[in-house]
This record gives structure tokens, sequence and C-alpha cells, in this order.
């Protein structure tokens, strides 16, 4: 069994713990049945110690099929293009594959939707899971019944993202711990500052449906996350105003950071992969398509 799974780009400016797209950069998974189970890594966090020891995407898939009372030894090779703790999604990627992997062992049919409900029971925001199953531009936001969290059902829309756009991400050698991050944020919010974030998240969703991408600059604005999110680390405020004078639509942390997601016209993304590159050498700059069909087999 051969698994593929992209890597994605949440919150999007002001769209925060809702919004996200998928990124054609991808982890890979070779799982084969075994006498002994085996865990090999293969770029990104191969030198990880822990990633062998106490693996997540081992973990995950033995859980889902203890769920059938199924139990196997396999090999598992992974061969991972997703940077670790840089805000590209490589945690849900790790989540939505091994649910893909295992339902696909048990011989269920696929549900993309049932896939998503399950990831959410290891990864409490839909913003970066969501796209990693189904690809695209996504909106998303969790439905709870009852006064408590009995259960949970994630809610979206999405959209594909044509070939005329595509992304130019920067991403630090530093990383930046989604956890640590979340911690630094204000506890409260004014009401002007929520109803910014609220108008400006619906104007951008609405961008990317009509793909009105003229619209990107404006909607992507935030006053919730990202200035406290970059002070961590400056250089990132640099990089933003540098990205917008030379093409970028759209420049925003990706995630929680460090890696930044700058979105351009096809035709400006190799002059702005070259500026940032230039005036930004402690970042890897990598210009991508973006993922339309999500998690898969190939």
């Amino acid at each position: 069994m051969n698994i593929i799974v992209p890597a994605t780009s949440a919150n999007l400016g002001p769209g925060f713990d809702s919004l996200g797209l998928a990124l054609g950069l991808y982890n890979k998974i070779q799982i084969t049945p075994a006498h002994i189970t085996s865990i090999q890594i293969v770029g990104e966090g191969e030198h990880y110690v822990k990633l062998k020891v106490d693996n997540v995407f081992v973990k995950i898939f033995s859980q889902i099929l203890e769920r059938y009372d199924r139990g196997a030894h396999c090999k598992f090779l992974f061969e991972n293009a997703i940077p670790v703790s840089r805000g590209l999604g490589s945690s849900s990627a790790v989540i939505v594959s091994a649910i893909y992997a295992a339902l696909t062992y048990v011989g269920e049919a696929i549900d993309k939707q049932k896939i998503l409900n399950l990831a959410i029971e290891y990864e409490n925001h839909p913003d970066n899971v969501t796209p990693a199953v189904f690809g695209g531009f996504n909106v998303a936001i969790l439905e709870h019944y009852g006064n408590k969290i009995q259960s949970q059902n994630v809610v979206h829309m999405h959209t594909d993202i044509p070939d005329s756009v595509c992304a130019v991400v920067a991403i630090p050698t530093r990383t930046m711990s989604t956890k640590h991050s979340r911690k630094a944020l204000p506890k409260y919010y004014s009401l002007k500052d929520c109803v910014f974030n609220l108008s400006h998240s619906s104007l951008l969703s609405v961008a990317f449906f009509q793909r009105d991408w003229e619209k990107l600059r404006l909607a992507s604005r935030d006053r919730i996350h990202q200035n406290t999110r970059m002070k961590a680390l400056p250089m990132l405020f640099a990089l933003q105003k540098t990205a917008l004078e030379h093409g970028a639509l759209l420049s925003t942390l990706s995630g929680s950071g460090s890696s930044f997601l700058n979105i351009c016209y096809r035709d400006d993304s190799k002059k702005l992969a070259s500026v940032l590159a230039k005036r930004f050498p402690q970042c890897r700059i990598l210009e991508l398509g973006f993922d339309n069909m999500g998690v898969r087999e190939f």
C-alpha cells in the first residue's frame, strides 16, 4: 500500500483555526505486511530518533486497526518532504494519512468525511486536517451536539485552486512550536478586532471561491494572532513586506509559523522566489503548486 498526503497552510491571515489549503508538497508512506514491525524514515525527520521510537503514524494506524479487532505487523517506509514544526501541517499529514492507511488496510470503502471526523479526535482544530483530507481551499468548522461535546462533526466547504496561481513558501531554519505559540496569544480580544477578523475572513473565503485573486491582499489582514507570533522571529515582518512589494497577492504566516505562505500569479512566481531567496538567505524558498486531491493512494 502506498499513501500520499499533502502539506497544508492554515489560518491564511484572519481565518484563525478555520481556513486552510493544500500545497503540492508531500509525505509518502509505503506499508508492507511483515513478521515484525519496522520503521524507516527518509527525508524530513530522518535524524529524529523519537520518530522511530514513538512514531505517531504507527500509533494511530494501530489504534484504528484495534477498532476493527485487527492487529498487524508491517514495514513502514516514510518518505517525508513536509518540514517538521514549520507551520506546514506535518502533524495533520501524519494523522490523516494514518487513518486513511488503516481504513484501507482493513478493506473499508474510503469515506473522506469519516476520515476527517476521525482526524478531529487527534487534532482539535479542522483548519489543517480538512485540506489534508480533501485538498484545495477549505472553510471548516466543528459542529457540537448538546451542551457538552459528546461527538464532533466537521462541516466544511471546499473549492479547487487553479493553476493560474501558485505558492512561494519561505521556510526559516528555526522551528516554532504551535503549543508555545498559542500560549503567547492574548486571552481576550476587543469587539473591534473580532469584527475585523470576521469580516476579513469572510471576504477571503469568497475571494477563493470566486477566484477573485486581487481581493486577497486586503482580505488576508489579521488582528488576532499573526503579529504576536511573528515577534518571535522579527525577520518575518520584513519578509512579508518584501513579498507584498514584489508580486505576492497574499503573504501570511503559515499556521503558527515559522514558514510564510505567499500566493502569487504563476507568471510572477520565479521573480518573487528569486527576490526572497536573495534577501532572506536564512530561509529555504519553494515554488509550489496547490494540491486539489488530498490524501490518496498512488
